[in-house]
């Protein structure tokens, strides 16, 4: 009678014909070559459908040797970066962020289905796939984004016929992730951050960082519209200034995106004009130049010939010529680190903190940080408060009041003085 154990089968080496092995539910499953990378993403891959059957699929006992002249899952994805690098552009050339989002979703998928067949890639893949994505502790919803973008590489593969179409019938059978209906996290509901919070973080931004949170502040416009923004994407006018930028959320359905700004994004902007109407008016490349500036301005001792030599070159020319989201976000991360210490947790250099003081210090920064889509949300409730909701879906630039509602938080501070007259 085998035992019964809930441990996980280990990689092993067969040395008598030097191959690889792991022993599931009693039975061994050679995986080939002892150490080569397809020993062990057969390995993976069997722990992964293990995981969500009691017995591994017929597919997955395939014998060293056998080769087919089928592409791999790992040719499929090479094929269709390739494509992806060019379709996923912004206006101006540059590779947007959906690439990087791309990359996250396939990386699990190449760690356990890499040198699988493309045209054996089902649904209990799939499914496999998104377990993995389960374990690693992914919201339920980033989960089904990134399924949903392997269905895409698999629907674009059978477009050009690098799969038969009958996989990517298959794979649309595996539903999404429900609420409530899996072990999957729900995600954390963005809220709007308190200006108090804002106005604690801001001196710690630099100039350009800092003046994007005051521009979404008083707009209500999306992170990435705010970093996009160049001179040749303003019109101005006598009372208000009309922004068009190139590329926004909505540019690939066709759809014009027109935010208006009045007297005090105006004054902001001009802070930040400069004379090329191509360049964007908040970068980096201008942030590090002016920390350089400052830095040289507090200095008292001369620098040496090997700082002399670093200064020769324009400070931040190595850097983005713009700020991404993730960039972005991460200058306002770092800043509220900074902003909201812990009252006795330090990192200092040369000591490591204990394992209940880094657990601690990472739940403190989790409630002490912001990130730019809250400062939307921010605006959104305060416009919706002074001027209505079809007012705050206008000015957010949403085709429906119901994805306003989301944005705009409820005052529930007028709530509870009506309930005191009415209640």
């Amino acid at each position: 009678m085998t035992r019964q154990t809930n441990s996980i089968p280990k990689y092993r080496h067969y040395k008598p014909k030097n191959l690889a092995v792991v022993r599931i539910d009693g039975k061994d499953h050679y995986l080939g070559k002892f150490g080569t990378p397809e020993s062990r993403e057969r390995y993976h891959r069997l722990l992964a459908e293990r995981a969500i059957s009691q017995s591994p699929p017929a597919s997955s006992e395939q014998r060293p040797g056998d080769r087919t002249s089928d592409r791999t899952v790992d040719e499929v994805i090479l094929a269709f970066w390739k494509h992806a690098q060019t379709h996923y552009r912004h206006p101006d050339g540059t590779p947007s962020e959906e690439l990087a989002n791309l990359k996250a979703a396939l990386r699990p998928l190449r760690k356990l289905y890499a040198l699988t067949r493309a045209r054996d890639f089902g649904p209990l893949a799939l499914r496999a796939v998104r377990d993995e994505m389960v374990r690693s502790d992914l919201a339920r919803t980033s989960i089904n984004d990134r399924i949903n973008r392997i269905r895409r590489v698999f629907r674009w593969a059978a477009s050009v016929e690098l799969v038969p179409v009958a996989v990517v019938q298959a794979l649309a059978t595996v539903a999404g992730l429900q609420k409530g209906r899996t072990e999957a996290r729900e995600p954390d509901p963005i809220t709007a951050v308190s200006l108090d919070v804002v106005e604690k973080t801001l001196p710690f931004l630099t100039r350009q960082v800092a003046g994007l949170v005051r521009l979404q502040l008083l707009t209500g416009m999306r992170p990435g519209e705010a970093c996009a923004m160049r001179g040749r994407d303003l019109t101005p006018g006598k009372e208000i200034w009309i922004y068009r930028p190139e590329s926004h959320k909505t540019a690939w359905r066709g759809k014009r995106r027109e935010i208006p700004l009045g007297p005090r994004a105006m004054e902001l902007i001009r802070e930040f004009l400069n004379n090329d109407p191509d360049r964007f008016l908040f970068s980096p490349v201008d942030s590090v130049a002016e920390q350089v500036a400052n830095r040289a301005a507090r200095r008292r001792t001369k620098p040496s010939p090997s700082e002399r030599s670093k200064l020769v070159d324009s400070p931040g020319s190595r850097h983005n010529r713009r700020y991404s989201r993730a960039s972005y976000r991460n200058a306002i991360l770092q800043a509220c680190d900074r902003a909201f210490r812990h009252p006795t947790i330090r990192k200092l250099k040369g000591k490591s903190l204990s394992d209940l003081e880094v657990v601690e210090l990472a739940s403190w920064r989790t409630l002490h940080r912001w990130h730019p889509n809250q400062l939307r949300h921010t605006a959104a409730t305060d416009i919706r408060a002074k001027y209505g909701l079809e007012a705050a879906q206008v000015v957010l630039g949403h085709s429906r009041a119901d994805v306003t509602q989301v944005y705009a938080e409820r005052d529930l501070k007028k709530a509870a003085e009506v309930m005191k007259e009415v209640g």
